[in-house]
């Protein structure tokens, strides 16, 4: 059972957790109300908050009201928002500060075009996944985020705010033309094998192709870029290498690659009856997002020896990780 400040109850049930996923906005609103007016702010295009605390406590009708205060990116600006976990909070403080930096900084757009050479803008510019402008948009923010984690993460200081914008500012031409040339073979790679995928399908390979392109479609994607982080790009292109392998070792041995597909759609049918029971919030923390990396690293150990796996992985292990997180 779960109640208001106001001891109105909101809801109740015999699973915490499923109330407190269908509770979130109530909850949200909640805190919006109780804390103090000019905490939250909106349509900010500058820093303009003095310092953002890392709490905020408040007591009401005797209990103790706990906030935890982050920048928020309004798309066209920027604000102040309250959340009930310090994991929110900093969700929302990366996605606040890309965007307070992106509205306060040069594009690196006229640099990009200059220094690029001309096979990779053109692998930029036959880029299936939306417009070309909106993919450069990507790496531009996924490289404020690789310079912010560079800076030594966040901040909350109106002062240390100022620091990272000209270090954002000096480093971040370079930065994006680095992640552009990664992601320019990200996309190379994946028009080679979307070719290789076109024309006559022998039917025998109909479901491995099938199993492929749906491993595709969840590795390139509009916006995935700053959604992967720059951290995460290499292994990304290694994965599209690992496709490529399966493909030439497909012609040659289909019912090798059904033994190791079914192992594969084993494990993600238990990923996604996993990740059912998470919330919105607990599936974008690391520890669940690494179970998902670990089915590619899989992947890569069943359809792709060759390129190796950055750690030893299998299926129980997999299992074993997702144990772990539900506790």
């Amino acid at each position: 059972m779960l109640w208001a400040i106001n001891r109105k109850k909101l809801a109740e049930g015999y699973d915490l957790d499923a109330l407190k996923i269908s509770l979130k906005a109530e909850v949200q609103q909640t805190l919006s109300d109780v804390v103090d007016d000019g905490i939250e702010q909106s349509g900010a295009h500058i820093w303009r908050f003095g310092d953002i605390p890392d709490c905020y406590e408040q007591k009401r009708g005797g209990y103790a009201v706990k906030a935890y205060p982050a920048l928020v990116d309004e798309k066209q600006s920027v604000g102040i928002k309250v959340f009930e976990t310090e994991f929110e909070q900093q969700l929302a403080m990366l996605a606040g500060t890309r965007r307070l930096l992106l509205l306060n900084i040069p594009s690196p757009v006229k640099y990009l075009h200059e220094k690029l050479p001309n096979k990779a803008k053109l692998g930029l510019y036959f880029n299936p996944y939306g417009k070309v402008l909106e993919l450069i948009d990507d790496c531009i923010a996924c490289g404020i985020d690789k310079l912010v984690a560079q800076f030594g993460g966040v901040v909350r200081q109106e002062e240390k705010f100022a620091q990272l914008q000209e270090f954002v500012r000096a480093e971040l031409n370079e930065t994006v033309v680095g992640i552009a040339r990664l992601v320019e073979q990200i996309l190379t790679t994946t028009f080679a094998i979307n070719k290789r995928l076109k024309g006559r399908i022998d039917m025998q390979m109909a479901f491995a192709l099938s199993d492929i392109k749906a491993q595709m479609s969840g590795l390139v994607f509009p916006g995935f870029v700053t959604s992967h982080g720059w951290q995460r790009l290499p292994d990304v292109l290694r994965y599209l290498q690992g496709i490529e392998r399966r493909i030439e070792k497909l012609m040659a041995d289909v019912n090798r690659d059904r033994a190791n597909m079914n192992k594969i759609e084993h494990i993600q049918n238990l990923w996604k009856q996993w990740q059912g029971k998470l919330s919105p919030v607990d599936k974008r923390k690391p520890e669940a997002e690494a179970v998902r990396w670990m089915i590619e690293e899989l992947r890569i150990s069943l359809f792709a020896q060759q390129l190796g796996t950055p750690y030893p992985v299998s299926d129980k292990r997999i299992i074993q990780a997702m144990t772990q997180i539900s506790g």
